[in-house]
């Protein structure tokens, strides 16, 4: 018999527990009022022929309670009664201390590899994470109902980012609305910044306002290339005036001012990257910041666009110095360049950029993809125009724009009538369905299935309004950087920011995992078969669809379908699978669910049948969404790379490339870090198995990890296929 505790766990069934109970609460009692030992005896008897498989523990107690009170024990049961009130309260009363000590010696593995790009020995990270802690304990016992807390608990549903809900004024992701802040000024800290009048100036500005924005929020943050462009031809003109000054030919000012304009570029680009990832912001890491590179946001800047996009590329692929002084792969910021008429052939204007893009790809992992040809047929605004934009951090998308009829409702200072309006928006955040675990529970009954989903839908419906609305308490004064200058708004003092949650402005995420899973046990197949099991993998995700149009329409909430990255929540839903179904072939018998829609890590498939099928899922994740394919080391074969980034542009909207790109401290190998069988990370070469010694690099949920992963995701990283070989694209 095994016994579900309160947090949905499930332990084996130990008589010695009720004895220990009983013999608790008959201390406390004299004489008569006693129980005696046959009668415990007794007790038991009875719970074990009910000859249940499974039983709650909160059934035995009331058990316990009821053969007492056969006996003519009420005293006893009296006090049994209020030793179990007791412990009740003793639960909810305090769930930190045990955490925070296991934190502070470094004995927590869930806090050890909850984030690939955080250090928990460091004292910064520390910090957030004992903040975290707290907020969560927070969370659970005052802000949820006790239901979601129960599902959340059994890996039913997942509460994103609980270490951040306790302070109501926090969001997940946004588009920095850099060229607002730029152009028009903004105030870091009580300190007005003034438009700068130089690119190394704004270059070093942004980065001051990544900081600021990133330590105001929880999620992903990107900055567009775009808005630092007008700031390299000031530094040009500022370079033509002064060799024209020296009364130079035309000829000679033009060349020289252009020389000194590209070293600046470079200069500033280095200074900006060197900023980035040296900073900490108060979440204990590096901004999670995006970068991107889209020539087609600009028309009058796109020569001095592509100058910038040269000069990041050209740093990133040299990488950047570890400690030991060696160029490694870094984890950010991490590049999205868009592929657009004017870069994705061989003859066009900036291709050389492409070109440059897939080298640094082969040996860098990034940048990722964005196809403006497949983003502009998914992605249509009120005015019926397709738009293309990056996404918020690693993979979120917000929707196209539905505000435009609103008018400038966030005061920006850059705003353009009639166009659709992306920089300045955000995410309100993420609640998470486990997909393998609603089918589980139907137990291959069809109709069963589709009520679980509704009912585990609804449980995430609630879960998120309660982020919706604890959000929307919030004014501008919480965040002046946010909402106040510029950022995301540009609102008067003590205003509420409640008009920019609804109306489409931004989304709120209805995340989902384990796509393959749920398809599997429910059809036996696949949902990569091109069959059945496609056909329904389809419908599982046009019914989260259509859950999320019913929302909005009655709420007027922009509701949006999430591919969750799911980093931790992986190992999390495949052990609390395992413990409520037991371990099931192919199933529940690996460490990590399937992420989003994707095709699973260890099924054999090619790059181009991933990318084509995965894409149908895609359009179906409007919230958020990523595909990828598993190469082996292109760096000598970039045509190869080039030939996948033209197949993305055709038919995908956003994907990437997983290279390998790893370093041994000890022995300088710089080939590939291996996985043995028992999930430790080792050098081939001279067999060193120091994480502080070994440099890893691995792509996880869409961005690159650097840090090392929990067990989970580190066995799903050891059984990815290559879906592309090294000789022929």
């Amino acid at each position: 018999m095994k016994i579900v505790k309160r947090d949905g766990h499930i332990v084996d069934y130990d008589p010695q527990k009720i004895r220990i109970a009983i013999g608790k609460a008959n201390n406390e009692v004299k004489g008569k009022e006693k129980v005696s030992k046959e009668q415990i005896d007794e007790i038991i008897k009875y719970i074990e022929e009910l000859n249940k498989k499974r039983i709650l523990v909160e059934d035995i107690q009331d058990i316990i309670e009821e053969k007492l009170m056969e006996f003519g024990k009420y005293p006893l049961a009296k006090k049994y009664i209020t030793y179990r009130y007791t412990r009740e309260l003793v639960r909810k009363a305090n769930t930190t201390d045990k955490s925070i000590k296991e934190l502070i010696e470094g004995e927590n593995e869930y806090w050890n590899s909850e984030n690939s790009n955080k250090n928990a020995e460091v004292v910064t990270t520390q910090r957030d994470y004992l903040a975290g802690i707290t907020s969560t304990d927070i969370t659970r016992r005052f802000l949820l109902p006790e239901d979601i807390v129960e599902a959340h608990d059994k890996g039913i549903i997942h509460f994103h980012d609980a270490d951040y809900f306790a302070q109501n004024a926090l969001h997940n992701c946004e588009l920095i609305n850099l060229d607002d802040m730029l152009q028009n000024g903004t105030v870091i800290n009580g300190v007005m910044i003034e438009k700068p009048h130089r690119f190394i100036t704004a270059a070093t500005i942004a980065t001051q306002i990544i900081l600021a924005v990133t330590s105001s929020s929880y999620g992903g943050a990107t900055v567009s290339l775009t808005h630092l462009a007008p700031f390299v031809r000031l530094s040009y003109e500022k370079y033509l005036k002064k060799y024209q000054a020296r009364n130079l030919s035309k000829k000679d000012c033009e060349k020289f001012a252009m020389q000194d304009t590209k070293k600046e570029v470079e200069d500033g680009v280095q200074t900006f990257n060197y900023q980035v990832n040296s900073m900490t912001n108060t979440n204990g890491q590096a901004p999670f910041l995006s970068v991107c590179m889209y020539l087609g946001e600009t028309d009058e800047y796109k020569d001095e666009l592509a100058m910038i996009i040269e000069e990041f590329l050209k740093q990133r692929i040299l990488g950047f110095k570890n400690e030991k002084g060696v160029y490694i792969t870094p984890a950010f910021p991490k590049l999205l360049y868009v592929l657009e008429e004017d870069n994705i052939r061989e003859g066009t204007k900036y291709w050389y950029l492409t070109k440059l893009a897939a080298e640094c790809t082969a040996k860098r992992m990034v940048p990722d993809y964005i196809s403006e040809k497949v983003m502009k047929e998914n992605k249509i605004n009120e005015m019926g125009q397709g738009d293309c934009y990056p996404c918020m951090g690693c993979r979120s998308f917000l929707t196209p724009d539905r505000t435009m009829h609103l008018g400038n409702i966030a005061n920006a200072k850059n705003y353009v009538e009639g166009k659709g309006k992306y920089y300045g928006r955000f995410n309100q955040g993420v609640v998470t369905i486990n997909l393998p675990d609603v089918a589980l529970s139907a137990d291959g009954d069809m109709d069963k299935f589709w009520k679980i989903f509704d009912e585990r839908l609804e449980l995430c419906h609630r879960a998120l309004q309660i982020r919706h609305k604890r959000l929307s308490n919030a004014t501008s004064d919480v965040a002046p950087i946010l909402w106040q200058h510029g950022a995301l708004a540009r609102l008067k003092k003590g205003e509420s920011i409640h008009e920019l949650l609804h109306h489409g402005y931004s989304t709120i995420s209805l995340g989902y995992a384990g796509l393959y899973e749920c398809v599997k046990v429910m059809t036996g197949h696949s949902h990569t078969d091109n069959g059945p099991g496609k056909e329904f993998g389809l419908k599982v995700m046009q019914h989260l669809n259509d859950a999320t149009a019913k929302w909005k329409a009655e709420e007027d909430i922009d509701y949006s379908v999430y591919g969750s990255p799911i980093e931790s929540t992986t190992y999390k839903f495949a052990k609390c699978l395992k413990e409520r179904f037991g371990t099931i072939k192919g199933i529940t018998d690996r460490g990590y669910v399937t992420n989003s829609y994707h095709v699973p890590v260890f099924e054999e498939i090619d790059a181009f049948s991933k990318l084509k099928l995965e894409s149908e899922f895609q359009r179906l994740s409007p919230g958020g969404a990523i595909s990828y394919i598993e190469t082996p080391n292109l760096q000598n074969n970039i045509e190869a790379v080039l030939e996948v980034i033209q197949f993305i542009y055709d038919n995908i909207m956003y994907a990437e490339l997983n290279t390998k790109s790893d370093y041994c401290q000890k022995c300088g190998y710089t080939g590939e870090i291996l996985i043995d069988d028992n999930l430790e990370w080792y050098c081939p070469n001279c067999g060193n198995r120091d994480h502080n010694t070994l440099n890893v690099a691995r792509r996880t949920c869409g961005y690159i990890g650097t840090n090392f992963w929990n067990k989970g995701r580190t066995q799903e990283i050891k059984e990815r296929v290559l879906h592309l070989d090294n000789k022929n694209a």
